[in-house]
């Protein structure tokens, strides 16, 4: 099975949500089971490219209420446990995508190299582990690179 987490900001322009929406359509169309934290920005662009090809996402929320996610999830997981949730989100893929995002994105990608994952980041984002026993931090240019790359390394794990 390939569990992909996809994580990012929850305030996004259009070229983001174009992005997060063609990874998300090519995750689902691969096969992958998606994980997002459900809620707006890169999540819900996200969950609507899984849900063009008729894809599963599963949305991670913070709150207590599943009516709290965004429209396209095929299901919605109320946590309520706060940004605590980010844990979960990185914790269910094989691999992590990372599409732009702030210090929401930084923690979930930071938990990730610490879980010794791969995050493969589209946008902005830039790490650099310090260690050799820590994930790996692949910068990608596409939606395409980013997926395939993601498909591979999950496939391998």
């Amino acid at each position: 099975m390939l569990n992909i987490s996809v994580i990012g900001g929850s305030e996004i322009g259009l070229e983001m949500c174009e992005i997060a929406t063609e990874v998300g359509r090519l995750l689902a169309k691969a096969g992958a089971t998606v994980y997002c934290g459900g809620l707006t920005g890169v999540m819900e662009c996200v969950a609507k490219g899984v849900r063009k090809e008729n894809g599963l996402v599963i949305g991670i929320l913070p709150g207590n209420s599943p009516e709290e996610g965004n429209r396209y999830l095929s299901a919605a997981i109320p946590t309520g446990i706060g940004y605590a949730r980010n844990f979960l989100v990185v914790r269910a893929g094989k691999v992590v995508i990372a599409i732009d995002g702030s210090v929401g994105t930084i923690s979930e990608a930071s938990f990730a190299l610490n879980e010794r994952k791969y995050v493969i980041a589209l946008g902005n984002m830039d790490f650099s582990p310090k260690n050799s026993n820590e994930g790996r931090f692949i910068r990608v240019k596409t939606p395409k690179e980013a997926v395939d790359t993601a498909l591979k390394l999950a496939s391998e794990i």
